[in-house]
């Protein structure tokens, strides 16, 4: 029976550690600015004209690094496209 109930706190604490990160993303999209999602569809055609990737192959982020702004683009390529 106590297994049961230990079941339970673990699915709360699975539940609530998932709460989290959803809650941590939203955050970080809303700081985000406002030209990501054009920018990551830009490049998504610029690299379909040369090699064929899935739509979410492309990643575009800004990240803090110390007082300065760095774009990080991530680029998932096909096996045997890079």
């Amino acid at each position: 029976m106590f297994d049961f109930l230990r079941a339970k706190k673990n699915t709360a604490e699975t539940a609530k550690n998932r709460l989290q990160i959803i809650i941590a993303q939203e955050r970080t999209s809303r700081g985000a600015p406002d030209y990501l999602p054009l920018l990551r569809r830009e490049l998504l055609e610029v690299i379909r004209k040369y090699v064929n990737v899935d739509v979410d192959a492309v990643k575009v982020d800004v990240i803090k690094d110390g007082d300065h702004d760095v774009l990080d683009i991530s680029v998932a390529l096909p096996e045997g496209q890079g």
